[in-house]
């Protein structure tokens, strides 16, 4: 995803926001987005072992065995 900005990409990025949002909202801003995306993933890996258990019992009643 970042492979392309590069290390001195990123350090004029980070430089940016520092000096937007100032030094003291910056670490409140890193805290939030790293929430926002392991919320984001929490609920992708659940999305994805839903649809697999739903196949899982597709698959066995295809197959004529008992489903839990």
């Amino acid at each position: 995803m970042f492979s392309s900005i590069g290390f001195p990409g990123l350090i004029l990025i980070l430089i940016i926001a520092l000096v937007i949002f100032g030094p003291k909202k910056l670490p409140e801003i890193g805290k939030a987005a790293g929430q926002t995306l392991r919320e984001f993933k929490k609920s992708t890996n659940d999305l994805t072992s839903d649809v697999s258990d739903e196949f899982k019992d597709a698959k066995n009643i295809v197959q004529g065995k008992e489903v839990k």
